[in-house]
């Protein structure tokens, strides 16, 4: 196959995003008000504080939803706080599982004592109503099938009031159904680990004290990375991604002279 300049183009991408992530290089990043606002919210809980972490999420975003998701996990587990994981999205079900096993490990967690995963639920507005009457009854069993009243971790849990709070680990706009029907109808505290798109769709709940912070996209998750003082992909996904900005920047400023130059020539010709 004869090779052509798009190839030589990605090719190049390609080599200039390997070089970054393998370079340890830590760029100096600063933290958000946005994120500052999470990590101190996460800080306030006491010890032993019951948090619900909804992943609603689809597969397709998770370069950018993991790191975001290790980063929540990591400082929770840290401060001792007891999750329980659901998914609202049928593709966030096992990412999410997952998830919560890695990280899970990484702090001696015992499943069913530190954390449990209660998996996936359809109809979500249902669900989330739902939860509002009886957490037990929505979910009877754990994601393996465990029976959850047997679970040390869900005694006492039977709605929104035995818990610190919820946050969605989303892609979309799901989080805001969480906002408007778990928060709006039951007055659970909700925040949010969500994409860079949809960053600004959540600017007004923010303002308005409806959600009580976010956190958003690969910067996000780096930020976190910095306030944990714990490493992660957050940071190498950003200095690739700022690496790779640079590489098309040089090649249209490339392009360009290249153009002009051969414009040049033509005239003289």
């Amino acid at each position: 196959m004869k090779l052509e300049s798009r190839h030589w183009t990605f090719f190049g991408l390609a080599v200039v995003v390997v070089i970054a992530m393998l370079s340890g290089f830590q760029p100096e990043i600063t933290v958000s008000p946005d994120t500052l606002r999470m990590h101190e919210y996460i800080e306030s809980l006491p010890e032993g504080s019951k948090l619900i972490i909804s992943f609603d999420h689809e597969a397709s975003s998770l370069p950018e939803i993991r790191p975001l998701a290790v980063a929540l996990l990591r400082h929770a587990f840290s401060k001792n706080l007891r999750l329980i994981g659901i998914a609202l999205l049928s593709e966030g079900t096992g990412v999410g599982y997952g998830l919560m096993q890695q990280v899970a490990a990484e702090y001696s967690k015992e499943y069913g004592v530190d954390y449990v995963y209660l998996g996936f639920k359809p109809q979500y507005i249902a669900a989330i109503l739902s939860m509002g009457q009886s957490i037990p009854a929505t979910f009877p069993e754990d994601y393996v099938g465990q029976p959850v009243d047997q679970l040390p971790l869900m005694t006492g849990v039977e709605t929104y009031d035995d818990l610190a709070g919820v946050i969605s680990v989303a892609d979309g706009s799901l989080t805001t159904h969480w906002i408007e029907y778990g928060g709006g109808q039951y007055g659970v505290r909700v925040s949010a680990f969500g994409t860079a798109a949809m960053v600004t769709t959540y600017d007004p709940y923010l303002n308005s004290d409806q959600m009580y912070a976010m956190v958003g996209g690969l910067r996000g998750a780096a930020e976190y990375e910095k306030l944990i003082e714990i490493g992660g992909s957050g940071a190498r996904g950003m200095l690739a991604q700022t690496c790779s900005h640079l590489y098309v920047i040089l090649l249209i400023v490339i392009g360009n002279v290249l153009y002009f130059v051969s414009r040049r020539k033509g005239r003289s010709s």
